[in-house]
């Protein structure tokens, strides 16, 4: 398929420079696949669109403070290090790992960039395709200097640097797995108490791992889009969620991803053909595009995503690429707020 029919004009100041005032203040488009139809709501109504016995599939990664800051030993040169993932699987308490350095051309293998006086990073070995690897240095544990001097990575299409409100709300009320370097954005919408009163109704709620890596950034360089490579991301489902997964599937009851890290997971852990989720820790490039039959997905809770993304490409198979790009049309002359940020999605 061609890279352009996955385009569309977005205004500048439709994207979401901010977060709304609550989060369930945010506004929320209903698509419903079988008569085409599109209703406008507030997130704060989802509960009364759910039916008891769906369940609601959260991503529970979260948002490391992956931006590091520092300057080159020896002259003195500022560099940033974004940290991107783990070298050797998914435990971020680990010293290697693949990182994007800001400007690259200052740094060879063998040079130390210094953050702070107690961590610092050598650059192991500079990567045909821009990134680099790089061993943290610090007297205590790893994670602990990233967090105690890392900066939280704001989408590049937020045009300012994070604040100290971002730090609670460019991350999920349910985020406990640290690993990711951007949010599960879907997921910012819920409050705790929007959580109980879809339980109230009837709703089970259960989370999945996929820690997001550098790879939602990418964008798609070839014109067929079916040449497009996926970066691999680890992911974890626990037994007791496959298992209440899998019989929802065979109940014929909807299982409701919260965003297309979910979906993503879901549709990486079942074998084609097969009714059960497999438990564990993997990792997947899985690439959803126009034509992928979908096996655990029945609905999608999602943001608006940008022109020409992975993420509108997963939307599009999900419903169709016309239908989803008309429903952006008329997100836009509504006024609805675009991206991170931005407003959401509930595609049935």
């Amino acid at each position: 398929m061609d890279l352009d029919l996955f385009d569309y004009d977005l205004p500048p100041e439709a994207i979401a420079q901010e977060p709304a005032e609550r989060r369930d203040d945010s506004r929320l488009m209903l698509v419903d696949r079988t008569d085409f139809s599109i209703g406008h709501y507030y997130f704060s109504d989802l509960p009364g669109l759910l039916d008891s016995g769906d369940v609601l599939v959260f991503n529970d990664s979260r948002v490391i403070p992956a931006r590091l800051i520092g300057t080159k030993r020896g002259s003195g040169a500022s560099i940033e290090i974004m940290l991107t993932g783990p070298l050797d699987g998914y435990e971020v308490d680990t010293r290697d790992w693949l990182a994007l350095a800001r400007p690259a051309r200052r740094l060879k293998a063998g040079d130390t960039v210094d953050f702070t006086d107690d961590l610092s990073a050598e650059v192991i070995m500079k990567n045909a395709d821009g990134s680099v690897q790089v061993k943290l240095l610090s007297n205590q544990p790893v994670y602990e200097a990233i967090e105690k001097n890392g900066v939280l990575p704001l989408p590049p299409y937020i045009k300012r640097t994070a604040q100290d409100q971002d730090y609670q709300r460019y991350q999920t009320v349910y985020a406990k797995a640290p690993g990711s370097v951007a949010a599960p954005t879907a997921g910012l919408h819920f409050t705790s108490e929007l959580i109980k009163d879809c339980q109230d109704r009837g709703v089970q709620i259960t989370q999945i791992t996929l820690h997001v890596g550098s790879g939602t950034f990418q964008t798609v360089q070839s014109q067929d889009i079916e040449a497009h490579h996926m970066h691999s991301e680890w992911y974890h489902i626990d037994a007791e969620t496959a298992s209440l997964i899998s019989q929802a599937h065979q109940d014929k009851r909807r299982v409701i991803c919260v965003g297309t890290t979910s979906v993503r997971t879901l549709e990486s852990s079942i074998a084609p053909g097969a009714t059960s989720v497999l438990p564990g820790w993997r990792s997947t490039d899985i690439f959803i595009y126009p034509g992928y039959q979908f096996q655990m997905t029945d609905a999608l809770i999602t943001n608006f995503h940008l022109p020409k993304s992975t993420l509108l490409m997963l939307v599009s198979a999900f419903y169709q690429r016309e239908k989803v790009l008309d429903a952006y049309a008329q997100a836009i002359k509504a006024g609805y707020r675009f991206y991170s940020y931005g407003d959401a999605m509930l595609i049935v």
